[in-house]
């Protein structure tokens, strides 16, 4: 079966680690192009991943399956409408990954074109992503499906049952890895404060984050029951525990994504 041909307009980390999973999943390079403006950047691309390159977005996007959105929000607006007639020519599916660009303003871009809409988060770096997806109804299912491999070349993809949820996803998993971070910044403080070398407290902090997360991947129980099977009565977990309790650690994070979310929604409307 021929692969599809599928074009970057933009080659910064996202769009590269896209390419790169892509390529280790069995996409031949050759069937990739990668467009920027930046000279430097597709140089990098060429080198590490062996794929086409361009300065030319709208010539790039003449022979492309597939265009793939990566462009900062602020310049989205003057990159899109000029990829019309290509796109159109091509009939070929639009996958955005565009924060706070809703398919309204693709529609006005680009009329009738298919378009996913979708929000991956930065762990897609190490393969390792999370990202939700919502069509416009253009989108076939052969399409759907081409845009959940792609997605998935670089960890999970789920489809929404809104675009509504794109908010939602943005402030869970979009925004997700950096309170992960701040958790962590927050216990090697703490391990350090209890006198750990900061080598061993940083180590010690993210060997743990790691295997606890790898731990709800494989179990077969929700984060729930994990947290009790470790918490011993009367023991050192349950004097952590319930020391967040009383802070309404809880309350706290519904908090902290309900803030995001409606930080979303903002962008969206701006």
């Amino acid at each position: 079966m021929n692969q599809p041909h599928i074009t970057f307009v933009g080659a910064g980390n996202m769009a590269t680690s896209l390419a790169g999973g892509l390529i280790q999943q069995g996409t031949a390079a050759n069937q990739i192009t990668l467009c920027d403006i930046n000279p430097e950047a597709l140089e990098r691309a060429a080198q590490t991943l062996g794929v086409l390159t361009s300065q030319d977005a709208q010539a790039a996007c003449a022979h492309a399956d597939v265009v793939v959105i990566a462009v900062k929000p602020q310049v989205v607006a003057s990159v899109v409408p000029a990829l019309k007639t290509a796109i159109a020519t091509r009939n070929a599916l639009v996958i955005s990954i565009v924060a706070g660009t809703p398919l309204s303003r693709f529609a006005d871009w680009l009329g009738s074109a298919a378009v996913v809409r979708c929000m991956p988060n930065t762990p897609a770096l190490v393969g390792l992503g999370a990202t939700g997806l919502w069509a416009n109804p253009q989108v076939s299912t052969e399409q759907r499906d081409l845009a959940q491999r792609i997605l998935s070349a670089v960890g999970c993809a789920v489809w929404l049952e809104s675009e509504a949820q794109i908010d939602a996803i943005t402030a869970l998993s979009g925004s997700g890895p950096a309170y992960y971070f701040l958790v962590m910044e927050a216990m090697i403080s703490a391990g350090i404060a209890l006198g750990l070398p900061a080598p061993i407290a940083r180590q010690m902090t993210l060997q743990t984050a790691l295997g606890a997360a790898q731990m709800a991947i494989q179990s077969d129980v929700e984060p729930d029951e994990l947290r009790r099977r470790v918490t011993s009565p009367g023991g050192t977990t349950q004097a952590a525990l319930e020391r967040l309790e009383q802070g309404e650690l809880r309350k706290l994070f519904a908090d902290a994504l309900t803030a995001a979310c409606e930080r979303s929604r903002e962008l969206a409307r701006s």
